[in-house]
């Protein structure tokens, strides 16, 4: 899984967490950066499986976190339900019986159970003798199981209850039990409750009243929290399975389903329908594994960004499998992927996820436990620093003047440039128009200076005037749509079928295609084409057809003929008055509809920010530098804007102390980094990598204190570089940039290799003073 623009090895560790403090002086005498062992990000462990004498194979159970331990409860073995309580041990990695007085629930499965404080709540499921086929029903009864006596009680509840039930889902917020949907035994539901865990006498069940998108009634679907909201993925609907995310506020107690008509073509698309899966949630992910999917048991693992809304399937670590599907390691044994699997239970303790169980194929119980390491790098911020760049509008440098109202909308030459060619060329225009103008006036220009005169219009500092832009085919409105998307690869979604919200999108797709802006077309298209509906579907189709969108036009059409909406759309007012032309097309595609064409042409899903900027730094972008970086004298171009956007030091620089030769100096606190360290910071600065040799790691180590980045995403990922890559090969470099940034912990670490593989390092170092200085013989 790419956490950032580049492509890093899957062998990269979890970073630990990282104090960061901008009030840090820039001056440090020395750098602790507390190594300790790191486990491989994205790597998949088979861990022991449990005895058939402790347990072992089961289905339909459930499994909590507590502490350093994971406990399943209950579920089938293929021939009985079961309610033993089974402890596994994450440290020793071992299985036992976990320790239980009192009258535990009943046997069952698709039950519910989740921790509060020093206790497992079991919840509901199906019940009876699976195997004579007897007693089976729902059930609606609470159980708590403290961890620390092994106690297990039944909370008597007066009052109101649920609906018996099984296949729901359920998890704690604010010191109360949420329960949703589930199936009855003759329906599926999707009603909520709640009860407050913290005090038994005083317990009872309340209905939530629901509001917003509500998801339809469904079983068999995993819940999670995650930002403090309440995430629900797809699941049994009846005889419909969909793959739709919701999230539920519990503040105002309001559903939304999250839009995935915004997905752009080309990129990860939501997992497929299923149900009987997992869905765990860390830091600001939810992670979605296994289940049933169209009489298939897939093994990806989904991952779903709950900050940028987006789904993206888990490369797992290259030392989790090979291309047989293990690897024999001398101190492990086999390491494989879980195969796929329903019906399983995962928990997640620490910066892990373990996964137990399930159903596999040929209908066989398992009774593996595997262990999923996580990744908890700071997420990159680059989107979000360019979109408050555009926000503020600091340090703007050009000005567009749009259509026939003369609308004026600011920007940056550097962004604008990096990400649009058509603009570029605009803008290449403009400033050659205002150089040729200045030539021109020089003289005049001189003498009004003289007299005290000042030219009007916008400038820029150090007297400098802004670029003006002149846009005559395009409005202010879907232009500064247009510019947003620019500046941070997508657009805010306006509401979903209100007509003038289309219609500005449709204004913002013809500027994409007047623009050649790939990436733009379709997300305006799939937008649109998501928000078409009886309402609003004739208007669409007449704008289209008016700007000429012929794409947009045939999917109206298409809409409009279908045999469920035609008759509805016809008697519209809105019909009507549509013009003829149109109405006779409509009644021909109704009559003869035409053959449908299938394109194998690949789309162009055009070039990302990161893309785009990554070209910029590398050279696309050097005849719109204006600000030079001094590293130990020498110079490197830059852009005042990007360095702004990225870097709080730059942007108090720029707005206050601006050298008036352009020229900034370069350093991080007193130490100077080497130029290689610098690109490798440039390149952070630009779009976001972070690939870079163990020796630049070290340098840059501070640079977030320094240079007040976002957040320490870059200071994590030098900790991780440097514990993993040190090596005899590049031990001496390594302490050499120790030795010169006074990282003492690092520089200890260097030369406890060189003494233990002296003879190694003597024998390069030997090598490169041979080639250097070669022997003289006399």
């Amino acid at each position: 899984m790419s956490w950032f623009p580049g492509t890093m090895s899957c062998k990269s560790k979890v970073a630990p967490s990282v104090d960061f403090d901008h009030s840090c002086s820039d001056s440090v005498e020395y750098l602790t950066l507390n190594f300790g062992p790191f486990e491989t990000v994205h790597r998949w462990r088979r861990l022991p499986p449990c005895d058939e004498f402790v347990g072992a194979r089961r289905s339909k159970h459930t499994v909590v976190a507590y502490r350093d331990a994971i406990y399943v409860f209950g579920g089938d073995n293929g021939k009985n339900m079961l309610n033993d309580l089974l402890r596994f041990d994450v440290k020793d990695c071992s299985w036992c019986r976990a320790f239980t007085t009192g009258t535990p629930p009943a046997p069952r499965y698709h039950h519910s159970a989740v921790v509060y404080g020093s206790s497992m709540f079991v919840f509901g499921g199906y019940t009876g003798d699976i195997y004579s086929n007897s007693n089976l029903k729902n059930k609606n009864d609470l159980f708590e199981y403290k961890f620390a006596t092994g106690q297990w009680t039944e909370w008597k509840v007066e009052g109101r209850l649920p609906v018996a039930r099984s296949a729901h889902g359920a998890t704690v917020y604010n010191d109360k039990l949420w329960i949703f949907a589930g199936y009855d035994g003759n329906a599926r539901l999707n009603d909520m409750w709640t009860i407050s865990l913290q005090d038994r006498e005083q317990a009872c069940w309340e209905e939530i009243e629901q509001s917003g998108e509500i998801p339809p009634s469904c079983c068999n679907f995993p819940v999670a929290v995650c930002r403090d909201k309440m995430f629900v993925f797809s699941g049994q609907s009846g005889a419909k399975i969909t793959n739709n995310l919701f999230q539920f506020e519990f503040k105002g107690n309001m559903w939304t389903r999250i839009p995935t008509e915004h997905l752009l073509r080309g990129s990860p698309p939501p997992p497929q329908r299923r149900y009987g899966h997992t869905m765990v949630a860390f830091d600001r992910h939810l992670y979605v594994f296994g289940g049933a999917a169209d009489n298939t048991l897939p093994n990806e693992l989904h991952c779903y960004d709950v900050d940028s809304q987006t789904w993206e399937v888990i490369q797992p670590s290259l030392d989790s499998e090979d291309p047989l599907g293990n690897e024999m390691t001398s101190s492990q044994g086999f390491i494989l992927m879980p195969s796929g699997r329903l019906f399983h239970a995962a928990a997640v303790i620490h910066d892990a996820m373990y996964i137990f169980g399930g159903t596999v194929d040929n209908n066989v119980r398992s009774g593996e436990m595997y262990r999923f390491q996580f990744s908890c790098y700071p997420k990159c911020t680059l989107h979000e620093d360019y979109g408050k760049l555009w926000e503020n509008r600091q340090f703007c440098d050009v000005e567009f003047i749009l259509g026939e109202r003369e609308e004026r909308v600011l920007g940056h030459i550097a962004i604008v440039t990096a990400r649009c060619r058509w603009l570029r060329k605009k803008i290449l225009q403009a400033r050659e128009r205002q150089k040729q103008r200045s030539k021109q006036e020089g003289g005049e220009d001189s003498e009004e200076g003289a007299a005290g005169g000042q030219k009007e219009g916008p400038v820029l500092g150090a007297g400098q005037p802004m670029l003006e832009v002149s846009i005559r085919e395009a409005e202010a409105q879907p232009f500064e749509v247009l510019m947003q998307f620019l500046y941070t690869d997508k657009i805010q979604y306006p509401r979903k079928g209100h007509v003038q919200d289309v219609l500005l999108i449709m204004d913002v797709y013809k500027l994409a295609l007047s623009f050649k802006l790939s990436r733009l077309e379709q997300l305006c298209v799939q937008y649109i084409e998501a928000s078409v509906d009886l309402q609003n579907v004739l208007i669409v189709c007449e704008n289209a057809n008016k700007l000429q969108l012929d794409q947009l036009k045939e999917h109206c059409l298409n809409f409009v003929v279908k045999e469920t909406h035609f008759n509805q759309v016809i008697m519209t007012k809105e019909f009507e008055h549509l013009s003829t032309p149109l109405i006779v097309e409509i009644v021909r595609r109704k009559q003869q509809p035409p053959p449908r064409v299938y394109s194998d042409q690949p789309v162009d899903i055009g070039t990302s920010l990161v893309q785009d900027m990554k070209a910029y730094l590398e050279g696309a972008g050097l005849e719109f530098c204006d600000i030079t970086l001094l590293l130990d004298g020498h110079p490197r171009p830059a852009h005042k804007a990007i360095l702004a956007a990225r870097s709080s030091y730059f942007e108090a620089m720029f707005r206050s102390f601006m050298p008036e030769d352009g020229q900034v100096n370069i350093s991080i606190g007193e130490m100077v980094p080497s130029k290689q360290a610098f690109e490798s910071m440039l390149r952070y600065i630009y779009y976001g990598d972070v690939n870079m040799p163990p020796e630049d790691s070290l340098y840059l180590f501070a640079a977030p204190y320094y240079y007040g980045f976002s957040n320490n995403r870059l200071q994590a990922y030098c900790k991780q570089n440097l514990e993993m890559n040190v090596t005899v090969e590049n031990v001496l470099q390594i302490l050499e940039a120790a030795d010169k940034t006074q990282a003492l912990d690092m520089k200890k670490h260097c030369l406890h290799i060189i003494v233990h593989q002296f003879i190694k390092v003597g024998g390069l170092l030997s090598g490169a003073l041979s080639v250097c200085c070669p022997l003289r013989h006399g």
